[in-house]
């Protein structure tokens, strides 16, 4: 799942020479609001059609407009969990992809990085979520799959991220294969641990609004 693979062809780069109007008209043709701008094969940043529309000048040359988010970008090689956390950092819908000379290379769109995303954390499988809060020292994944396994249950996926409400703990999002998690749940809360919420998904999900949908619930964001 490196970066590569996502680089979404139907998203061109301006230059430097193109005029504002000629971005608005590309950004209305493919339906995003950003376009990157390269010079010379390297990557510069970012032009958004708000910034265009205040100007009110559709001659107005791109090399003449402040372009936003120049760091916004990986290299082909990284993970798309790279991609998510570049995009994150920069509060951007697009991150530009680069080989390791620096050469511009393409973009990714965070729709197409959240779906394979979501299609890595198997959040397309029919099953049920449980999310527990613990110390990273309690963390012991082997004995969490053990006590899961003993109820005929397997996880799928696995997910840390810091409890907010206690950066000494931590939250553990665990996908597993069956969407009725009562006894799961009743074993893990008798070895003493804490479950703080659970979901169980419903069938015939496919829309990638959907997906998505499914994929913010499942980290808790």
């Amino acid at each position: 799942m490196q970066a590569y693979e996502f680089i979404n062809s139907l998203i061109p780069p301006l230059k430097l020479s193109d005029r504002a109007g000629m971005a608005l008209n590309w950004m209305e043709e493919i339906r995003t609001d950003y376009l990157p701008v390269i010079d010379e094969g390297r990557f510069l940043g970012f032009i958004g059609d708000e910034t265009i529309f205040e100007l009110n000048n559709p001659d107005i040359l791109i090399s003449q407009i402040e372009l936003e988010a120049g760091s916004c970008w990986v290299y082909t090689d990284k993970h798309i969990y790279d991609v998510l956390r570049v995009a994150s950092e920069n509060q951007s819908n697009l991150v530009a992809v680069l080989d390791r000379e620096n050469t511009y290379m393409g973009v990714i769109t965070m729709e197409d990085a959240i779906s394979s995303f979501a299609d890595s954390l198997s959040i397309k499988s029919q099953g049920g979520v449980l999310i527990l809060s613990m110390n990273m020292s309690d963390y012991h994944l082997s004995e969490i799959a053990r006590l899961v396994e003993s109820e005929n249950t397997k996880i799928l996926s696995s997910f840390i991220t810091v409890d907010p409400l206690d950066d000494s703990k931590i939250k553990l999002t665990l996908k597993m294969d069956k969407p009725d998690l009562k006894h799961v749940k009743a074993t893990l809360e008798r070895f003493g641990y804490r479950i703080i919420d659970h979901y169980q998904e419903e069938s015939g999900i496919s829309a990638d609004s959907d997906r998505i949908g499914n994929l913010l619930r499942f980290l808790d964001i």
